[in-house]
Parts: structure tokens; C-alpha cells; sequence
């Protein structure tokens, strides 16, 4: 057991403690804070190194990296509708969830490398920001088309105004104005506590994995193979693309890692508006109660080593 990352015990102990019906509950003022120091912490860790290295030099991989979030989705798609025979709305909607990330998949890889010391660009929180929105916008349009009837303003504002959104990008922007010397006095709260705070975020997230295994079992054998499977093949995708854009070992496990995660933040928020007819129980069954366990309990173990063999060889 020694070899665990201690979060990841904090995200047992949830389930856990789910699974037996326990009364142990988070405060929602308790995870909306905590929801928000880390997704500032993420925001202002690419700010400060943006401010290192301005995103003129970064363009090949900004533009790399958005059109995987296009492509992914698409890729999902065509599997969930004509394989597992979902109806349409729900098939987009969840290849909207696939394509987008998960941030706190990603704070459990950053803490992942800073325990074993792996370099990687800093600069790799602006992948989080990057990949948050084209995945829903493939979503939305392969599930309605461009239609008239789509709300496009509440949705815009729903994507681009979104929590998640708002907090990355303006984590930053206050990290790149800032630069690294004007964040010092707030390095207490936002990057000496982050492992702390990631602590009880995954806590809380155990106890909701918990409440969504009756829908696992529910909804069958397809969604739970897809929940395994599709971040593997998505993982090895991002590691490709990593590898050729040439980032280092860290980095390609970090963009495996968002290559290979689903988002129960932004994307749910999004298609709730935008395709209200798609069951958000089987997009949120697959992505948090299958995915994310997988993805921090085995996957990102895996994605390091599929990183080391695109940087270092077989």
C-alpha cells in the first residue's frame, strides 16, 4: 500500500464510505471552496509560466491540442451510436463528455508527478482550458445540428461563463499579470496546500462515485466496457500527440491524461442546456462513477508508462 499516492486513499475512503451508506457527507460551502482553490491553483500555475514564456511560441501546440478536442468526440460517436445503439442525443452527449476533460483528474496527475518528481512544461495547465469547450460545441451540433432552435447565447454563456471556465482562465490571467514574484504571498493557500485540498476534493468525490454504482450495474456491460476502454484509446492518442509536439515525459503524461479523462464539470452544465433530452445519468455514470476511478486508481500509472516509452523507447 505504500507505493498508493495518498489522495488516491482519500477517493477509497469515499467510496467506501458511500458504499456502506455511511453519514459522511461534505459540506457543499466546504466543496464549492474547495472546487475553486484548485481549479485557481491549476489556472494560476500555466499563468505564471505563460508569463515565463509568452503563447506566441506555444502556437503549434495550442492549435495541435484544439483540434483533438474536435477529434475525439467524433471518434466517440460513431461507437456509442451504432455499437452500443444509443439514441442520439444521449450517444453526443456523452462523446461531448469524453471529448472534454476533468480537471480533477488532472490535479490527481500533477500531484502524481510532483510525488515521483517528473518534470513537465508548466505551461500545461493552458491544455486544460484548451480542451474544456470544442468537444461540447461537436456535442451539441451532432446531437441537434445547427439548428435555430439551439439557445446559442445562454449557451455561449454557459460555456465561456461556466465556473470552470471563469476560474482557469482568470487563474491565468492573475498568474501571467502577476508574474512568479507577485504570487508569492498567496503561495500558502494555492500551491503549498494543494495536496491537501485535492485530499478532500477526492473524498467528496468517492462519496458521489458511490451513489452512481446502482446506475453502473443499470445501465450495463456497454457503458462499463466504454468507460474503460475509450480512455485508454484516447490516452494513447493525447501520448501521441504529445510525443510529436515533442513535450517531455511529464508533459505527455499530463496530455495522455486529459486526452483520456471526461468532464463532470463543464460538459454536464453545457448539455443540460443545450440537449436537455439526453439522460445525464448515463453521461455521469460513465464519467464519474467508471472513468474517473479508473483513470486515478489505474490509468495515470499507465499513462506514465506509455509516456516513458514514446520519450525513452521501448
Amino acid at each position: 500500500m505504500s507505493g498508493i499516492d495518498p489522495v488516491v486513499l482519500f477517493f477509497l475512503l469515499g467510496v467506501l464510505a458511500g458504499a456502506l451508506r455511511s453519514d459522511l457527507r461534505l459540506p457543499g460551502a466546504i466543496y464549492e471552496f474547495v472546487s475553486i482553490v484548485l481549479l485557481l491553483s491549476i489556472g494560476l500555475k500555466g499563468g505564471i509560466e505563460l508569463a515565463r514564456q509568452p503563447a506566441e511560441g506555444l502556437a503549434v501546440d495550442i492549435v495541435a491540442v484544439v483540434a483533438m478536442g474536435f477529434v475525439l468526440p467524433l471518434l466517440a460517436y460513431p461507437v456509442l451510436r451504432w455499437v452500443g445503439r444509443l439514441p442520439r442525443p444521449d450517444a453526443a452527449s456523452i462523446a461531448a463528455h469524453y471529448g472534454s476533460v476533468s480537471v480533477g483528474t488532472f490535479a490527481v496527475a500533477v500531484a502524481y508527478c510532483a510525488r515521483l518528481g517528473i518534470d513537465y512544461e508548466k505551461y500545461a495547465p493552458l491544455f486544460v482550458v484548451l480542451l474544456e469547450v470544442p468537444a461540447i460545441l461537436v456535442g451539441i451540433v451532432i446531437a441537434k445540428g445547427l439548428s435555430r432552435d439551439t439557445h446559442w447565447g445562454r449557451l455561449s454563456h454557459e460555456l465561456f461563463l461556466g465556473k470552470s471556465i471563469v476560474l482557469l482562465l482568470g487563474g491565468l490571467a492573475i498568474g501571467w499579470i502577476a508574474g512568479p514574484e507577485g504570487i508569492v504571498p498567496l503561495d500558502a493557500l494555492f500551491f503549498d496546500l494543494f495536496k491537501g485540498i485535492l485530499a478532500i476534493f477526492l473524498l467528496e468525490m468517492g462519496l458521489i462515485a458511490a451513489r452512481h454504482l446502482s446506475d453502473v450495474l443499470r445501465h450495463g456491460v456497454f457503458l462499463v466496457a466504454f468507460g474503460l476502454v475509450a480512455p485508454l484509446a484516447f490516452a494513447g492518442i493525447g501520448s501521441a500527440l504529445g510525443h510529436a509536439l515533442g513535450l517531455s515525459t511529464g508533459g505527455v503524461l499530463l496530455l495522455a491524461t486529459l486526452a483520456g479523462s471526461a468532464s463532470y464539470i463543464a460538459a454536464p452544465a453545457a448539455m443540460r442546456t443545450a440537449v436537455p433530452e439526453a439522460n445525464p445519468a448515463l453521461s455521469l455514470t460513465a464519467s464519474l462513477a467508471i472513468t474517473f476511478p479508473f483513470n486515478i486508481l489505474v490509468g495515470i500509472p499507465l499513462y506514465h508508462r506509455l509516456a516513458l516509452w514514446w520519450t525513452q523507447g521501448p
